[in-house]
């Protein structure tokens, strides 16, 4: 069985959110998720609407993802891919370059981000139409 890892936020889900998943769902036959926990958002200066047991809860309902585990550290991606037995790490291209030092672990895919959708984007038009 191959199984793969992504990381993120996972904020307000969107369309990008899920084409992200199902194509690194796509590249194995289990999809385990990292989301960021409260914790780590605030270390990184980071808010999310919703909190970590709510993000998981969606996350945990959608097919393409079989595992939801907490993201608490950036340190973390090396134990984690040796624990979850991992094959194949997966991030945004946004990314690329950031994570090579996992190919010493598993294969590392930078996948092309969904084009004209983003968690930033989305609180920047709604912050444009709360405030004129």
């Amino acid at each position: 069985m191959k199984k793969v890892i992504t990381y993120g936020t996972f904020d307000l889900l969107h369309w990008g959110h899920i084409n992200l998943l199902k194509r690194a769902s796509e590249l194995g036959d289990h999809l385990t998720v990292a989301i960021s926990s409260d914790e780590f958002n605030e270390l990184k200066n980071k808010e999310a609407y919703h909190s970590y047991e709510n993000r998981k809860m969606i996350l945990e309902s959608i097919r393409y993802v079989d595992k939801v585990i907490p993201e608490n550290t950036w340190e973390q991606k090396i134990q984690d891919v040796i624990d979850h037995d991992i094959d194949i790490f997966v991030m945004g291209d946004d990314w690329k370059g950031k994570f090579d030092f996992l190919k010493d672990y598993c294969e590392v895919i930078y996948l092309p981000r969904t084009v004209g959708i983003s968690t930033t984007k989305i609180k920047t038009d709604l912050f444009t139409v709360q405030n004129g």
